[in-house]
């Protein structure tokens, strides 16, 4: 519960700081009686957002070194601290001028470049492998947790007499509680803990490798980088995340500017099919392993093509649908966050069945890629947009994107596999072999 908790939390606190930024903003905006200091310019406002990518860049590969010669504990702690710190500093940051809440948001990427390995290491530690699309749809919820959770209280917050300023020192003690409890409740060790029992233990163990299990720490760079199973997976993920970004980042201008619906109620829309995300997700999850009488692979493709072709299948005529039928595409929009939870089913769980051990590795590299995505997504909308309220023109970005997510989908379907890959188990020292038959040999003469 403690491990669920903080890695819903800690990406919560980064949201956070964007969205209460931008309410603040635009209150002063609408109020147009003066100049405030936090009144920002969209070129500003994207700067702000991508601090924290590139933070998150920046961090993945240096926090998924200290995850494999530490452990998760004390290096998500560490981030933990880190996001906790960064998001009582904001508003001082902020009153301080751009720069400094650039470096601020500079040190929330930093922090939040631990979530996903943190996510891996669980599920490799913890998750039996027959629950493990539960456990990734379980922790990676984070994303629909922390829109609900941050909309919410920002939203009452910046409107009260308690100010935007307060929503971050809110978010700020409810995140150190969360990785105080991290710190008490984790151990990276299933079987050192007094809270598992031997029955559990053997259910948590059963299938993996001795590698597995004892926790084997050197990864094989060079074959994940050729495997053609992991690229597919990571070219499968960066795909779906790229469509995913620009759907929540555009959807609202979309909504606004060519369907013409109001401020208000386009909020409630892409609130709605945030929320509609959550169960989605945990259903996917539990379908794909309870699921008995498909074999790991086929619900794989089944699971893959849901989040990926069918998506992609969608993005492609969602752009042409007529304006007169608005609510048609809110509900295809809809049906696209909602097949997207399927991922766990998919990609995330083919990178886990394969890497075993590694799985961390894998699933670091993809918030890698979402965060190349971050960059990716608003680039091609500004490539090809360029007036809002111009349907054909989001239809082509739409239909871009629909075509690149079929294809990867395709590519999967020769490659995905259930098995381990074979650098997840130790190679056979002749040398050593051949010493053993040699002492067998002069036994039997002897």
């Amino acid at each position: 519960m403690s491990t669920t908790l903080t890695e819903s939390w800690s990406p919560t606190l980064r949201k956070h700081a964007r969205t209460s930024l931008l309410i603040s903003s635009e209150m002063n905006g609408r109020a147009k009686t003066f100049k405030s200091a936090y009144d920002y310019t969209q070129t500003e406002k994207s700067s702000i957002i991508w601090a924290v990518a590139i933070g998150t860049i920046v961090g993945t590969f240096p926090i998924n070194y200290f995850y494999i010669k530490y452990g998760a504990r004390y290096p998500f702690l560490i981030a933990g601290i880190t996001s906790t710190l960064s998001t009582f500093l904001i508003p001082v940051a902020a009153r301080l001028g751009l720069t400094a809440l650039l470096v601020v948001r500079f040190f929330q990427g930093l922090a939040y470049s631990a979530d996903f390995a943190a996510i891996g290491l669980v599920c490799v530690r913890w998750a039996p492998l027959s629950e493990t699309a539960i456990y990734i749809a379980f922790l990676t919820s984070f994303t629909p947790i922390s829109a609900i959770i941050t909309n919410a209280v920002t939203g009452y917050l910046c409107s009260s007499s308690l100010g935007w300023k307060s929503s971050y020192y809110l978010h700020g003690t409810f995140g150190a509680i969360a990785f105080l409890l991290w710190f008490f409740y984790y151990t990276d060790k299933p079987e050192i803990s007094s809270r598992v029992s031997e029955k559990e233990l053997k259910h948590i163990q059963k299938d993996k490798s001795a590698e597995h299990i004892e926790h084997k720490k050197d990864v094989p760079y060079k074959d994940l980088l050729t495997s053609p199973a992991i690229l597919c997976v990571w070219f499968n993920a960066f795909c779906e995340m790229s469509a995913m970004i620009l759907l929540s980042t555009y959807s609202p201008t979309y909504f606004r500017n060519v369907f013409g619906f109001k401020v208000e109620t386009t909020g409630l829309l892409v609130s709605l099919t945030t929320v509609a995300q959550l169960p989605c997700k945990l259903v996917a999850g539990l379908a794909s392993d309870r699921i008995k009488f498909l074999s790991e692979k086929v619900k794989m493709n089944i699971f893959n093509t849901l989040a990926v072709g069918v998506v992609g299948a969608m993005f492609c005529f969602v752009g042409f649908i007529p304006l007169d039928l608005k609510w048609v595409a809110v509900v295809i929009f809809s049906l696209i966050h909602t097949l997207s939870s399927c991922n766990c089913g998919g990609f995330y769980k083919c990178g886990t069945y394969v890497a075993r051990q590694h799985a961390h590795v894998v699933i670091a590299t993809i918030q890698f890629m979402k965060c190349v995505a971050l960059f990716t997504a608003p680039a091609l909308v500004n490539a090809v947009v360029d007036d809002d309220s111009n349907k054909m023109q989001w239809a082509v970005v739409f239909l871009c994107c629909g075509i690149v997510m079929i294809i990867a989908n395709l590519l999967s379907f020769p490659v995905f596999t259930d098995q381990p890959a074979p650098w997840t188990t130790s190679k056979p020292k002749p040398i050593e072999d051949k010493v053993e038959m040699n002492e067998v040999r002069n036994f039997l003469c002897s």
